[in-house]
């Protein structure tokens, strides 16, 4: 059970706290027991879900790399010329001030554990970007390889995979997830009492491709049938016939693993300073068509489910345990709400977020509407073999796969809005009925665009180019091997 110190006021559980930020990837809204998830097992993310205050319409990016950059920047992502996965347009402009950073200079120690996805080459990585401790896999996905500078491993895969560890490659032994939680684990464990901590523990799961062990595929199989062409592929012996099985396992894979994190902060007299995050980076890859909570669109779409995503806050004396908060929000405002927790200065940064603790503090806080801009991105890219063909040309994408929210209003694309407190399913189109809604929209799309157009600094980089992270793995393999990982004891 969760102790809740009754000396603790409010101004000391707030002072530095430490912060655990746990985003899973490709897991959407309705992949959750405690949204109404029809048969997925998340006991320990229900829990977490009781004890925490949540943000009930809590949105990212549609798509993973862009989350990350408006998570560590603050800023929108086009903006921070982040407006793909792939094709060196995942790469965050130099220069932009992280939330390691700012959390480093307050003086936190900070770690990553798992996905960084903001760019492969040395000056792109976390540890020159404020991460104290960094053990990362390459690229947006264990084992994928693309055009350009992005590429992990040769080769790996999610049990006993390949981890960059500050700089050296260390091969680990387990499943991904679970090795990723260990090592996040015996960091923290590692940390002093009187130094405040950040740390920033960001999934591949269950992203694909759908790879879990045994005994949690065992627990979904029957639940839901296969897409056609898996299931015919599993009739006939074939590897990827148990794709949904996998997705699920994954999802119940890290909800244990959210256990040990709570089991472990309890025993290390953690529980009561530190800050607990739960999130996903966009909507679902395969859970929507199963259970979506309602919503219209998966991952990439522009509707509702492809950006809006549980978040879970618990912090002890701060938050309120089962309070959820309707207010809009989004991932650019993480970083000022971490900021405001560490009594950090970011008034030069020039933020396009706002903290939350406002709303956590008193759910009747003034909260000022605003609008908040959404893009599909991944246009053609020019010189590309793969996926070269379309047109190249940003501004020939500009209204194609956007979206505008206010608290009320959801404009997508330029005729369908949608009243999303009366229609959150976005059902009924109420354009015609609102023109005049839908060109204030637009009005303020076309000033977003204006302004993150020159910013997109990747559009015309070169994909030529080496595979950094793949080259340093291979010149140490040469040079003197790759050693065995050493897993915490905890």
């Amino acid at each position: 059970m969760l102790s809740l110190c009754a000396s603790m006021s409010i101004a000391q559980a707030a002072k530095q706290p430490n912060i655990i930020f746990i985003m899973t990837d490709d897991q959407g809204y309705g992949d959750l027991a405690c949204h109404g998830h029809p048969f997925i097992k998340t006991p320990n993310l229900d829990k977490l879900y009781s004890q925490s205050t949540r943000f009930t319409d809590y949105h990212v990016s549609p798509t993973c790399a862009p989350t990350r950059a408006g998570l560590m920047s603050g800023k929108e992502p086009f903006k921070v010329g982040v407006t793909h996965t792939i094709l060196e347009r995942e790469r965050m402009a130099l220069g932009v001030t992280t939330v390691a950073e700012v959390l480093q200079k307050a003086g936190y120690k900070t770690g990553i554990f798992g996905k960084w996805h903001l760019g492969e080459e040395d000056a792109y990585q976390p540890g020159g970007r404020g991460f104290n401790e960094v053990f990362i896999h390459g690229a947006g996905g264990i084992g994928q390889r693309y055009e350009g500078s992005q590429g992990d491993v040769p080769g790996n895969s999610y049990f006993d995979p390949t981890i960059r560890h500050n700089g050296t490659f260390v091969k680990t032994k387990g499943f991904c997830t679970d090795v990723f939680f260990s090592q996040a684990l015996g960091w923290i464990k590692e940390q002093k009492k009187d130094q405040p901590f950040f740390a920033y523990i960001a999934l591949n799961a269950p992203h694909g491709p759908f790879i879990a062990p045994e005994k949690y595929k065992a627990m979904y199989r029957g639940k839901v049938k296969e897409p056609a062409a898996k299931a015919k592929k599993a009739k006939a012996g074939k590897a990827g016939g148990d794709t949904m099985a996998a997705f699920f396992g994954m999802i119940t894979n890290v909800d244990d693993n959210v256990g040990r994190v709570m089991e472990k902060l309890e025993a290390w007299g953690l529980a009561d300073n530190t800050l607990l995050i739960f999130t996903t980076d966009n909507g679902s890859a395969r859970g929507a068509r199963i259970f979506n909570a309602g919503m219209k669109g998966g991952k990439g779409s522009l509707n509702q489910g492809g950006a809006r995503v549980p978040l879970f806050f618990r912090l002890p004396g701060v938050t309120t345990a089962g309070r959820d908060l309707p207010q809009l929000a989004r991932h650019i405002d993480i970083l000022p709400t971490f900021a405001e927790l560490a009594g950090a200065d970011i008034s030069k940064l020039g933020l396009h977020g706002r903290s939350l603790m406002p709303l956590v503090k008193d759910p009747k806080a003034e909260w000022p509407d605003r609008k908040l801009f959404f893009h599909g991105g991944r246009w053609a890219k020019a010189g590309s073999e793969r996926f070269g063909k379309g047109d190249s040309n940003p501004d020939n994408s500009k209204y194609k796969k956007f979206a505008v929210r206010t608290e009320k209003w959801r404009l997508v694309g330029t005729k369908d809005l949608y009243n999303i407190e009366e229609d959150p399913g976005e059902k009924n189109n109420v354009a015609e009925k609102h023109p005049e809604v839908v060109s204030e929209l637009l009005k303020a799309y076309d000033a977003f665009w204006a302004e993150a157009r020159p910013l997109m600094v990747n559009e015309d980089a070169p994909l030529d180019v080496e595979k950094p992270f793949e080259a340093n793995y291979l010149k140490q393999k040469e040079a003197k091997g790759i050693p065995n990982w050493v897993e915490p004891k905890l």
